[in-house]
């Protein structure tokens, strides 16, 4: 789930509940059809998401839905990260400026 575009994917279907067809995740994500589609695969494989192909109009239509697993997976993780950030910020020193100012 770390990988940037699986992070991507799964934030942009917490977000809708609903589900959100491959075109309207390739566009939030900023995947290719096949990036998308492998990475959809391993969430899918790993419980995380549900996959629904079908058709709407005579066209395929498939339909990409995050499970009550991928949520709660999900949150676990955000939570993890936010406290990795909590422990991080007070070790982080300011950075220095690129240039010297030289007023």
């Amino acid at each position: 789930m770390h990988e940037r575009a699986r992070l991507s994917l799964l934030t942009a279907l917490i977000t809708h509940p609903t589900g959100l067809s491959f075109t309207e995740l390739k566009q939030h994500c900023g995947l290719t059809d096949g990036n998308l589609s492998r990475h959809m695969k391993v969430l899918q494989d790993g419980g995380l998401v549900a996959v629904v192909k079908g058709y709407q109009d005579n066209r395929p239509h498939t339909t990409v839905t995050i499970t009550g697993s991928g949520q709660r997976q999900f949150l676990d993780y955000l939570s993890v990260l936010e406290q990795v950030l909590r422990d991080a910020a007070p070790l982080t020193a300011p950075l220095p400026d690129a240039e010297p100012d030289l007023a």
